[in-house]
């Protein structure tokens, strides 16, 4: 695993961070998902092939979201940098391995799975297709009868202020930080607003950007809090 997928995972693993990512993208900011709402779950899943041998699938980051009103067996989040052309099909391997698990444990009671793409390219909007039908020849006689499949993906280079604004954790800073990059390649983090894990978020930046810089930023921004926690004392 490179050190770029490490670094995502590192960030979106905390609770406040996924809730945080869920509620902005997907209930407009409403505060839906409480961080501790959330549980770790398993993001290996493994499957036999036709071959006997052993595969293994492997999330980004996954949650087991469970409240009063629902209860989601599965709440993925994929990372990606570059536009991936097969990604539906990635998707629907999750998808259908966590399903997979659920049948294993003989559930009297399937319970939903929903995996999002957070897209992090600067340059292009995503141009591949986002479902397996699209990335398919398939023949007009049985286009009825093969079944589609769509990814659900967010461009977060093209978040509008409005959009942002509705995230309230250290991920509003990276939205923003990438939103800002894209108008300007040689932008520089200037945004005022707190951050929660300064370490997770500036190691962020600098592996996904390659820019050393960042690492001067991080030490400054410790500094900082190293200095006013002095002064409380």
């Amino acid at each position: 695993m490179g050190q770029k997928d490490i670094t995502e995972k590192l960030l979106e693993d905390y609770n406040d961070v996924f809730a945080d990512i869920i509620n902005g993208l997907i209930f407009n900011g409403e505060q839906r998902i409480l961080p501790e709402s959330l549980e770790n779950t398993q993001v290996h899943s493994q499957y036999k092939s036709e071959d006997g041998k052993i595969h293994e699938l492997e999330r980004d980051v996954a949650k087991y979201w469970k409240d009063k009103k629902v209860e989601l067996a599965i709440c993925g989040i994929e990372n990606q940098s570059i536009v991936e052309k097969n990604m539906p099909f990635r998707i629907i391997g999750y998808d259908g391995a966590s399903y997979r698990s659920q049948l294993l444990k003989e559930r009297k009671e399937i319970l939903p799975v929903m995996t999002i793409v957070l897209y992090f390219g600067t340059k292009h909007h995503w141009y591949s297709q986002k479902n397996i039908k699209g990335l398919m020849k398939i023949p007009k006689e049985l286009e009825d009868y093969i079944n589609d499949y769509e990814m659900k993906i967010f461009e977060i280079a093209w978040l509008s202020e409005a959009e942002i604004d509705r995230f309230h954790s250290d991920f509003k800073v990276v939205a923003n930080f990438f939103v800002q990059k894209r108008k300007n390649k040689n932008y520089i983090p200037d945004d005022p607003t707190e951050i929660r894990h300064i370490d997770e978020v500036l190691k962020l930046l600098q592996v996904m950007t390659g820019d050393e810089r960042y690492l001067t930023i991080f030490q400054e921004r410790r500094c900082e809090i190293f200095s006013v926690n002095l002064d409380l004392l």
